[in-house]
């Protein structure tokens, strides 16, 4: 019986090809001869089994013929492919021909019409799907502006037959991507009213920063336009409407704003249903995540900002007079697809934004940078070459080593720390002790003493350990109503929200949560709070002396300045890079725990809802603002200029004068795999005084470097590719120096620029990896009016024979007033075969 979907027929001789065209009609005979050694799948779809299509896809689409089978012979055609199947050597198929988004990527523009690009893909389509109709229905996004490309419903079949057209690169299908403030703007130094700083002076005025995310909460004080400059004059974006959402929601501060939800659709067919209730069809943010991130980065000042009284302060982004650009193409509980995310980045590139924040990423193991899978690397590529700045989290997967994400170098990546600011809250126990853990519950510690518990001794069943960190369905009701739960976690496999939900679920009235380090907190629906385990070891000493063991717990309170920081967050992802371990990520670590931004209302009759979230999402619009006031300043610099300014001039040094550290299982120094070149200084990154820049010509010699095709390479960057001149990947121009592979000595070249004094003279300073030797030629750079563009090269030496791991050390440039730093990361193998065990 056949298919209503279609049938494949697959050829094994030429012989069976020609007797197939005997029997289903005359093809081009020169053709087929053509194009056999390439194509030997071909499909008959069947359409309600009146008619079907016989495909054929050869290299000259022009002198395609298709052959259409009538109602008439319908069943002639059946009988003949039931007689070949018999007598030939050709496998029949059943096809379930199930559709799915592809993105089928293009490379850089052929031409600079988007109207004729989009003609392309028609036709492209039309050619694959046999009529205009066919094509119109399939492709739901045209990539036009940035790159070529397009994103269309095909089967696999489809899919594997389109990917073998002239000029396609890769055909891929549509991926599900996941979403990785008053105090942190003064904490990095960025004061309201600092004078005389060229940072502090613009405030990113004329800049415009695009949002890749989950959309914007609109009526947020944060977007008030008050004081703001008209809109740029190179902006070429639209205010799109949807639902509650329309043209009076932009202004002069949010300047545009775009969704993009037609891949989300596809891939999660149920979106529809879900997001009446959780989302918006617009670009109005429905999980808050955006609008937090937006005012971040750009957040006009808002008075007595605060999250349920904790925190208050002035808010405000890090840009405030810079101008927002919202790109909607993350959903609730959906996520963002690669064919929605694409078409951010092309629009974006479209509308003239000169930074790009995005807080979201891949998962590990990664794909190649001229693989389309990575559609961050690709999209941000095709924004790079043309002059934005793009900026992205590191990921939430730390502290395990390799876990770093958005890896590719033209990227600003972006670690998360810690600022000065805590919300201690106070346990009072029944003998007068007082304990201190952290909360942002507010006004919810209403019992005054009750009793208090050790989840394990009200156990549902004694037999496992499950109550011991308060898993769900794990507590006995009867003796946990209206106690205080002690839960010790056991591992980062519960949190402190799912364990206050098991808590509240079993009649209990608050809890106190004891895990190893952790950053980041999180309010519950009763009162909780997170200590360590050395405190919740006491309070369990207390609970097992008393006989009727009681507790009080206080209100939160804010408190600033006296916790040394920054730290490196535990869950910031950490390098080093396991896809180019050559190229040092993350590249800068900025603010990201509990920071407070704009969020939307829990009432939507109101607009000044504010929350405290933690994660890289936080970090990564810090470091977009500040990439704008660096912008504002020096409107000439290339991204990679930009980047460099961040990371030679950031901070290793703590509030407290000792090294940040790392936090994890255990806490250590932190080194350039925990934070890059440092903590972000903005002050200093305004004028570094030297620079590391590097071209779209670097990053493709550094592609060629990775043994990427030269057709894969000349179609993501439409130039001629020479590969053949062999070059070395950690030649490529970066601000740091990584060398994973280091087996006696190693030289690497630098070349960098004057921006700062005209007639300036820069002298090396060399802090070796231990067990390195380390010389740099020449020692001294000279800079005047004809030259402001110098090289020098680093030659590093080593006699140890044993495999050791990463050694850290720094190449510091100084003319007397600016520290250039590069960070350095050195590991010695022993032989060509080692890998990482």
């Amino acid at each position: 019986m056949m298919s209503s979907h279609g049938l494949s027929i697959i050829l094994q001789e030429k012989k069976d090809f020609r007797l197939l065209t005997c029997l289903l009609g005359p093809l081009d005979y020169n053709l087929q001869m053509q194009g056999w050694l390439a194509f030997k799948v071909y499909t008959i779809p069947v359409e309600n089994f009146q008619s079907f299509r016989v495909f054929h896809f050869l290299m000259d689409s022009k002198t395609r013929r298709d052959w259409i089978c009538t109602k008439k012979n319908y069943s002639l055609v059946v009988l003949a492919l039931c007689l070949l199947q018999h007598y030939l050597h050709v496998s029949i198929i059943l096809v379930e021909a199930t559709s799915e988004v592809h993105i089928v990527y293009l490379g850089e523009k052929k031409n600079d019409d988007p109207a004729s690009t989009k003609k392309f893909h028609h036709q492209m389509l039309t050619t694959l799907l046999g009529s205009k109709e066919a094509a119109y229905r399939s492709i739901i996004y045209s990539y036009k502006h940035g790159f070529s490309g397009f994103a269309a419903r095909l089967t696999e079949s489809q899919a594997e037959a389109i990917a073998e057209f002239p000029g396609v690169v890769q055909v891929i299908r549509n991926r599900i991507h996941k979403l990785h403030t008053t105090r942190s703007w003064d904490f990095i130094g960025i004061h309201q009213h600092s004078s005389g700083n060229l940072l502090t002076k613009s405030m990113g005025k004329g800049t415009i920063i695009g949002l890749i995310d989950s959309g914007v909460w609109p009526e947020s004080k944060s977007f008030n336009d008050e004081g703001m400059d008209p809109i740029p004059t190179h902006w070429k974006g639209i205010c799109q409407q949807g639902e509650h959402f329309n043209s009076t929601n932009c202004n002069r501060k949010i300047i545009g704003a775009r969704w993009f939800r037609k891949g989300a659709i596809e891939h999660f067919k149920n979106l529809n249903r879900t997001n009446t209730v959780v989302d918006f069809r617009s670009p109005r943010d429905g999980i808050g995540h955006g609008t937090h991130t937006a005012s971040t980065a750009a957040g006009y000042f808002v008075k007595r900002a605060n999250y349920r009284g904790l925190a208050s302060g002035l808010a405000r982004g890090g840009a405030p007079l810079a101008h927002l650009a919202i790109y909607k193409a993350c959903w609730a509980f959906e996520g963002c697809t690669d064919a929605d995310l694409l078409k951010a980045f092309d629009k974006a590139i479209h509308d003239g934004v000169d930074i790009l924040s995005l807080s979201v990423g891949n998962v590990t193991p990664l794909f190649s940078y001229v693989d389309q899978r990575d559609s961050i690397a690709i999209g941000s590529f095709h924004a790079t070459t043309k002059g934005i700045t793009v900026v992205c989290s590191a990921g939430n997967d730390g502290p395990i080593s390799q876990t770093i994400v958005n890896t590719a170098p033209w990227l600003i990546t972006v670690a998360a720390t810690t600022i000065d600011r805590v919300f201690p809250t106070a346990i009072t126990l029944g003998n007068n002790h007082t304990l201190w853990g952290q909360s942002i519950d507010i006004e919810k510690h209403k019992h005054g003493f009750v009793g208090i518990i050790y989840s394990e001794r009200i156990a549902l069943d004694r037999t496992n350990d499950s109550a011991k960190d308060c898993q769900p369905g794990s507590l006995n009701a009867t003796l946990a109503s209206g106690k205080i739960v002690l839960c010790f976690s056991k591992s980062d496999q519960q949190d402190i929200e799912s364990a206050s939900n098991t808590v509240q679920e079993a009649g209990g009235v608050g809890l106190i949560f004891a895990q190893f380090p952790n950053d980041g907190l999180a309010s519950c629906d009763i009162p909780c709070i997170r200590v360590g385990y050395e405190v919740g070891t006491q309070i369990l000493s207390y609970i097992r002396k008393a006989r009727f063991p009681i507790a009080k717990l206080s209100d939160p309170k804010t408190v600033i300045g006296k916790w040394a920081s920054p730290r490196v967050a535990s869950f910031s992802a950490r390098g080093p890079s396991s896809m180019t371990p050559e190229v040092l990520k993350p590249d800068i670590a900025a603010p990201g725990v509990d920071i407070i931004a704009a969020f939307r209302p829990r009432d939507t009759k109101h607009s000044n809802g504010y929350a405290l979230l933690s994660g890289t999402s936080m970090a990564c619009p810090h470091v977009a603002g500040i990439a704008a006031l660096i912008k504002s300043a020096h409107p000439n610099w290339s991204p990679s200029a930009i980047k460099s300014a961040l990371v030679t001039t950031a901070s290793q040094t703590g509030t407290d004068g000792t090294s940040i550290s790392a936090e994890g299982l255990t806490r250590k120094e932190a080194d350039p795999f925990d934070i890059g070149g440092g903590h972000v200084d903005p002050n200093k990154a305004i004028d570094p005084g030297l620079i590391f820049d590097a071209s779209t010509e670097d990053y493709i010699k550094f592609l060629c470097s990775l043994g990427y095709s030269i057709a894969s390479i000349t179609r993501l960057a439409k130039t001629n590719i020479n590969c053949i001149t062999k070059t070395n990947g950690v030649n490529l121009n970066l601000p740091s120096i990584t060398i994973p592979n280091l087996k006696r000595t190693a030289t690497v070249t630098r070349t960098v620029t004057n921006v700062g004094h005209i007639n300036s003279k820069y002298k090396a300073l060399v802090q070796a990896p231990p067990g390195i030797k380390m010389t740099v030629e020449p020692q001294t750079l000279s800079f005047n009016i004809t030259t402001q563009i110098l090289p020098f090269k680093v030659i590093f030496f080593t006699t140890q024979k044993l495999h050791g791991d990463y050694k850290f050390g720094s190449l510091t440039w100084t003319d007397g007033e600016h520290l250039v730093r590069s960070p350095i990361a050195i590991r010695v193998i022993g032989f060509e075969s080692y890998n990482d065990v």
